[in-house]
């Protein structure tokens, strides 16, 4: 904490950046320095497709469209206006949308205290769920970039039968509808079809860059959020990014670069408490999925209150995050960080894209492209068209079934415990939970008993979810990752209107389609079945709170 209030803050239009210095003084040689003397910030925010080496020149050309896309999105601002009044009569906005098309409207809901029902999985029980909450007084936001997402045109097909089946004509269903995508996308054509109102995103920005496109302004406007004054918050800091000196964003990338290089690749991003909820998952997005590919990366963590633990080491670098400091407040919220940024929503995600930027610069990545993310998916359809090679467990104890490597324990906590052993002193655990992060809410205490128990970085992620997050870490990052997949047994299935498979057969070919393409790159993996949810998560808890370190 005394390196983080030795010097003054980095800040612009009410947003700043305390203790980057210090990190970056850390390394041998000035990082920022260096990437003032290529000058770095003057291109970046010139759009200079060159930065990030002549592979990546042809994607950051047509990807560099968020530095400036608040300003072209005050043009919606009048049609975000009239449709909002004209679906004033539907007032429950359910955001259809994976990823970068869900996590900022998700966090700017939760910010300014907006309802606003997120689905983004396939998990039959939640997407029932869902379909069963006030239907007729629902909007569906169907968001998707390339218009041919398979979770978000799953949904879309359930709620239109949903619709239909509740005595709506197809062109009053359609109006239910309002469609995000990219000019000619297929989604486009398809809304056209459906009778739904189409907003047309910014193409050149990329899916975990439109924070401030359509894709998050839409439905956080249909919730009922004054996104105005988010544009203005980011334009205020604009013009700052372009500088040398008092340039938040080049502080916190150079900061987050500087650690990476020196082998501080982990990342703890933890709530300061002070209004921002939520702003970790899309922080998490956004710098797993840039970074995260040619073996290198930053990997985010995530713990659910500056008290949780985030893990301990030489490679964890802790930058917290909130809306607003009073006058004497120190940074942090009750934790010490390396690092704090503070300052208002807007101002956050523009900064953030751009230190994620200029990290990638250090780094020598491409932060535009997400390279290993198809692969998932390939081998999902693969398992619809096919089916899923047969598995047998290694043993059943209890409401689990436990799907091991050769040569692990036969039991629970011992298969636990070899899991934990595995974990090298660089790496890290992720648990990927294809359940419904509603109704099976409570798995997600898994995370923290794990990080207590091994002490290394734990991250936790929501399948599929997470697989447009951190699985391209996952795949494309260092190889240092221990993996544990939990599934559970669907009690009442969903069928996918006009789709030969279920939601429940889709959520299994995702969980195994990942599996697959872990078990490629022969990183270790325990996957444990919950036959009886309920009762399988309350015996995994158990089994995690009597680990010891």
């Amino acid at each position: 904490m005394s390196d983080l209030l030795s010097g003054s803050p980095e800040a612009a239009a009410g947003l700043a950046v305390y203790g980057a210095d210090a990190v970056d003084r850390s390394a041998p040689a000035s990082v920022r320095d260096a990437l003032v003397r290529r000058g770095v910030p003057a291109k970046l925010a010139a759009k200079d497709p060159t930065l990030w080496g002549p592979e990546a020149e042809a994607e950051a050309r047509v990807r560099l469209g968020w530095l400036d896309t608040h300003r072209r999105s005050w043009e919606l601002l009048p049609q975000l206006a009239e449709l909002t009044a004209e679906l004033a009569d539907l007032d429950h906005v359910v955001l259809a949308g994976m990823g970068g098309s869900s996590l900022a409207p998700e966090v700017i809901a939760r910010t300014l205290g907006r309802p606003l029902t997120v689905l983004d999985t396939t998990d039959p029980g939640q997407v029932r769920r869902a379909l069963a909450d006030r239907l007729e007084r629902t909007v569906v936001v169907v968001a998707s970039k390339s218009g041919s997402t398979v979770e978000t045109d799953s949904h879309l097909r359930a709620y239109r039968q949903a619709f239909l089946d509740a005595g709506l004509t197809a062109a009053e269903a359609g109006r239910h509808f309002v469609v995000v995508t990219d000019p000619g996308s297929p989604l486009e054509a398809a809304a056209v079809e459906l009778g739904a109102v189409t907003v047309l995103a910014d193409p050149q920005v990329g899916g975990r860059y439109a924070a401030l496109t359509a894709f998050g302004l839409v439905p956080a406007a249909l919730a009922g959020v004054e996104v105005t004054e988010l544009l203005d918050q980011a334009d205020a800091l604009a013009d700052a990014l372009g500088r040398d000196t008092d340039n938040p964003g080049l502080a916190l990338g150079a900061a987050l670069g500087a650690a990476a290089t020196l082998g501080r690749d982990k990342l703890a991003l933890v709530s300061d408490g002070t209004g921002l909820d939520g702003l970790g998952d899309w922080i998490e997005q956004l710098v797993a999925e840039s970074t995260g590919k040619a073996g290198l990366g930053i990997l985010p963590v995530a713990p659910e209150s500056p008290a949780a633990p985030a893990g301990s080491g030489p490679d964890l670098l802790t930058v917290t995050y909130g809306g607003a400091l009073s006058a004497g407040d120190v940074p942090g919220g009750g934790c010490e960080p390396d690092v704090a940024v503070n300052g208002p929503l807007g101002a956050q995600f523009l900064t953030w894209e751009y230190a994620t930027a200029v990290a990638a610069v250090v780094l020598g990545v491409n932060p535009f492209d997400q390279p290993n993310v198809a692969e998932s998916k390939e081998n999902t359809r693969r398992i619809l068209a096919s089916g899923a090679p047969a598995e047998a467990p290694s043993f059943t104890e209890g409401a689990i079934e436990v799907y091991a490597p050769a040569g692990a324990p036969a039991d629970l906590a011992g298969v636990l415990h070899h899991l934990l052993d595995g974990i090298a002193g660089d790496g890290y655990l992720a648990v990927m939970a294809y359940l419904d992060r509603i109704g099976d809410a409570e798995v997600a205490g898994l995370r923290p008993l794990l990080g207590q128990a091994t002490g290394r970085p734990v991250t936790f992620g929501w399948g599929p979810r997470f697989l447009h997050s951190t699985g391209q870490y996952h795949k494309g990052g260092p190889g240092v990752g221990t993996f544990l997949q939990l599934t559970g047994t669907v009690g009442d299935d969903l069928p996918v209107p006009g789709q030969p498979y279920s939601f429940g057969e889709l959520q299994a070919a995702q969980a195994a389609g990942d599996r697959q393409a872990l078990a490629g790159r022969k990183r270790p993996l325990l996957r444990l079945h919950l036959t009886d949810r309920s009762a399988g998560v309350a015996q995994l808890l158990d089994a995690a709170r009597r680990l010891r370190a």
